[in-house]
């Protein structure tokens, strides 16, 4: 097998306790690369359309990427994978930490599993060996009490676990897997997905070494990188990631449109204000921390340890909420009280929630309530007005221990409305998929990435719109040639998350994941190389959707999210986006039916590995 590959994938069937090694090609791993791609071609193989995302026939997949456990910086990111059960397709979800880099140690490159247990149990891997354990005396205990039971049963101090708290074990769509404690598979409810089978822990302590094809090169290009990352364009955002992490931008993010404010109904400037967005940003929160965190092989360290033992939630050690944390239970729901926002991100870490539905969800919510849509006897007397810190609070709890009208709202926004039967004009969601914080009408491209992504509602999944988030230029409006850049930039964005780095690593080097791989697989990864397998990529995601009968009238976008109407004060002004051109210069340029969603059978024979998706799209 190739450098940056153990060639092993390990199978487990909960339902019949069976764990079998399979072989992971260097065939299969050229053509996918890692993470979702290798994982999208494998649960396309193993699971038939139509299957029930929380019944035992799903398939959850732990996939690491080439980059992972060898020392090529940034290289701590591994993906989460299954059927979304909010969303009925294929759902990927992305964690940093240090569990892909230790399953890679630990001698496999994929984790897939099927079936479900009767019982509570963990997956126990070790240096090349696994086994099932009992998790009776694990459930119920939250992700962080999980690890340090894990910790004391094994023995092992430096063990590295993906978990689920209470909300995957009561299998809430919006709970997510956790790992470190506080870094999350968040999106599309894989954390549901494990919760159905009983799944609590997979754990792994692995001191194997990962083969890299030019180990040499590997160096050179890591010092390439910090060189690039201490002198580059980027060098200040480097700096301020590191000292203050992703929330350094916050307050400025608020006022600048970028941030979704009110539901994505108000302004920030106007609704919440300088003085508010400045009271959640990280500069003001760091004053709780107490030093660094870095994911494995990271050069910039943009996490912190806090300890909050003050004000009205003293949760004691707990963690620097994430930008999109701090936007979501913040400016999304009017909330300027930062002690409020520390502590619901304490909850959706322990609960294992994911913080940017669960916010997305109190801020529909809360517009719901302030329309008289729901009462004080629907929140069992929590006053869910705008702004109201300790509501957010109360009704986050709520939603993690399923209580009151959290057992609904656990379900995420739109199938919350779906079950009251009443709010769906407020949803802002797409395929059920609450939007991130990040505002298409700052950054139009971001329309099309949110609405025809396969796995949707996601802002890190590449696109123009990650150019045009800091493109002052009016011209960034024009939507009359977008397809080739967006495309472009989309299996730019693919390559990095495919090989196990860190998107951040766009603040060295665009070309960096590339380079990276050529050192550790010894391939020739050129710009042709690059399109067409991260191409092939984008197809076999979009091939999972097809399956299950999904077309693109099927994804639409919230109004309000491309400005329809339009805002009418504030620097986003009269701002409509053409989303229907972007979502169609797109489809052009991806040579995907515009209706239909199919890719073209020319695209996919020249592409090849695709053969099965050929025969079931076109016979």
């Amino acid at each position: 097998m190739t450098g940056g590959y153990t060639g092993k994938m390990l199978f487990v069937d909960l339902t019949e306790r069976e764990i079998q090694e399979k072989e992971l090609t260097e065939e299969m791993a050229k053509r996918f690369v890692g993470t979702y791609g290798i994982g999208a071609r494998v649960l396309y193989d193993m699971m038939k359309p139509g299957v029930d995302p929380l019944g035992p026939e799903s398939v959850l997949g732990f996939v690491t990427g080439p980059l992972n456990g060898t020392g090529a910086l940034f290289g701590g990111r591994y993906a989460v994978v299954c059927k979304s059960p909010v969303s009925g397709g294929w759902n990927d979800a992305n964690s940093g930490g240090h569990f892909g880099p230790e399953l890679k140690k630990a001698g496999f490159d994929a984790l897939f599993v099927s079936g479900s247990s009767e019982k509570p149990v963990y997956i126990w891997i070790q240096d090349g060996k696994a086994e099932i354990r009992d998790a009776t005396g694990l459930w119920g205990k939250t992700s962080s009490e999980t690890l340090d039971a894990l910790i004391e049963e094994t023995g092992e101090d430096d063990l590295r676990a993906a978990v689920i708290g209470p909300a995957g074990e009561k299998q809430s769509l919006m709970a997510c897997v956790m790992n470190d404690r506080h870094r999350a598979a968040g999106r599309g409810g894989a954390g549901a997905v494990m919760g159905s089978k009983n799944l609590k822990a997979v754990t792994v302590r692995g001191t194997g070494e990962v083969p890299i094809a030019d180990p040499e090169k590997l160096k050179e290009v890591n010092r390439g990188a910090v060189e690039a990352m201490k002198d580059g364009p980027y060098a200040e955002t480097v700096t301020a990631y590191s000292q203050y992490g992703t929330g350094v931008g916050t307050s400025a993010n608020a006022l600048s449109g970028d941030t979704p404010v009110k539901n994505w109904g108000g302004v920030g400037v106007v609704d919440f204000g300088e003085e508010s967005a400045r009271k959640i940003d990280s500069l003001a929160l760091d004053k709780y921390k107490k030093k660094k965190y870095a994911c494995a092989s990271c050069p910039l360290g943009c996490g912190a340890f806090y300890e909050v033992n003050e004000g009205e939630w003293p949760v004691g050690e707990t963690f620097r909420p994430e930008y999109e944390t701090a936007a979501s239970f913040g400016a999304m729901c009017l909330n300027d009280n930062a002690e409020a926002i520390l502590k619901c991100n304490h909850i959706c870490n322990e609960h294992g929630l994911d913080s940017i539905s669960v916010g997305a969800t109190i801020g529909w919510a809360m517009e719901c309530y302030e329309n008289g849509i729901l009462s004080k006897d629907d929140t069992g007397g929590i006053d869910l007005a705008w702004g109201n810190g300790k509501a957010i609070v109360e009704i986050t709890l709520a939603i993690a221990e399923q209580t009151g009208l959290g057992e609904i709202l656990a379900l995420g926004s739109a199938k919350a409305a779906e079950r009251l039967g009443k709010g769906g004009e407020y949803l802002q969601a797409i395929k059920g998929i609450e939007l991130p914080m990040h505002d298409p009408k700052l950054a139009p491209a971001y329309s099309r990435t949110y609405q025809f992504d396969p796995s949707p509602a996601r802002h890190v999944k590449g696109g123009a719109g990650a150019l045009q988030a800091r493109d002052p230029s009016p011209a960034k409006y024009d939507c009359s040639d977008t397809g080739g850049m967006d495309v472009m930039m989309t299996t730019v964005y693919e390559l990095i998350q495919v090989s196990g780095i860190c998107l951040f690593s766009v603040f060295s080097q665009l070309d960096l994941a590339p380079k990276m791989i050529e050192a550790v697989t010894g391939w020739n990864c050129d710009a042709a190389f690059q399109r067409d397998t991260m191409m092939r990529v984008m197809s076999m995601r979009q091939a999972f959707n097809l399956r299950e009968g999904q077309k693109p009238a099927d994804f639409v976008a919230p109004p309000r999210s491309v400005g329809e109407p339009p805002q009418q004060e504030g620097p986003l002004e009269g701002v409509t986006v053409d989303h229907k051109a972007l979502a169609k210069n797109f489809f052009a340029a991806m040579e995907w039916d515009e209706k239909t969603g199919n890719p073209s059978r020319a695209s996919l024979e020249a592409l090849g590995g695709l053969e099965d998706v050929v025969q079931e799209l076109y016979g």
